[in-house]
């Protein structure tokens, strides 16, 4: 008999779809962001955004580590070949999250100056640790920005994959539907 749920728990499922929706809008915003000139309104306010809410993703993707190992979610489902690929790509999210979290730190910090989160509070500056921090940061933040959403995208079409043609319930478990 299986003890394991068959669907994802509310926090869980909390922790995904803010996460997807912080992941996209951030994207959004630092696409946009780019063009932006010094005589531009938002040249202070939208990098302000993208900080504050990168740390509040930060954040919520560290206690979502921490939900993850210490709750019991459902089985994957899939070929063995498919079983693998899900876990790999669920923990290539994470490196490649903390990649970015550090480099928009070492992109935002290297002046010395803080990061103010939404005026709740400060994440302190070290500096800049190496000679053109915020340039290499800048191009390792600009490149795995691009890979994150296209890992996401891929993720989702697997999803609906898993749903339309294998017809299981790996999209139900996520989106909380009783099939």
């Amino acid at each position: 008999m299986n003890n394991k749920p068959q669907q994802y728990d509310l926090v869980s499922k909390l922790f995904h779809w803010t996460s997807v929706v912080a992941i996209f809008g951030l994207f959004g915003l630092g696409y946009w962001m780019v063009d932006l000139t010094y005589y531009d309104s938002w040249y202070k306010t939208g990098p302000d955004i993208h900080r504050s809410v990168g740390i509040c993703l930060a954040l919520l993707t560290v206690a979502r580590f921490i939900w993850k190992l210490n709750t019991v979610h459902p089985e994957v489902e899939g070929k063995p070949y498919e079983v693998v690929i899900a876990k790999l790509v669920h923990s290539l999210f994470y490196v490649l999250l903390t990649i970015i979290f550090i480099s928009g730190y070492l992109i935002t910090t290297a002046d010395g100056n803080s990061i103010d989160v939404f005026n709740w509070f400060s994440v302190p500056g070290f500096g800049s640790l190496i000679e053109n921090q915020e340039d290499i940061a800048g191009e390792v933040h600009f490149y795995l920005a691009y890979a994150v959403i296209g890992l996401a995208i891929v993720h989702a079409l697997a999803a609906m994959k898993h749903h339309f043609v294998n017809k299981d319930k790996t999209l139900i478990k996520m989106i909380g539907i009783k099939k």
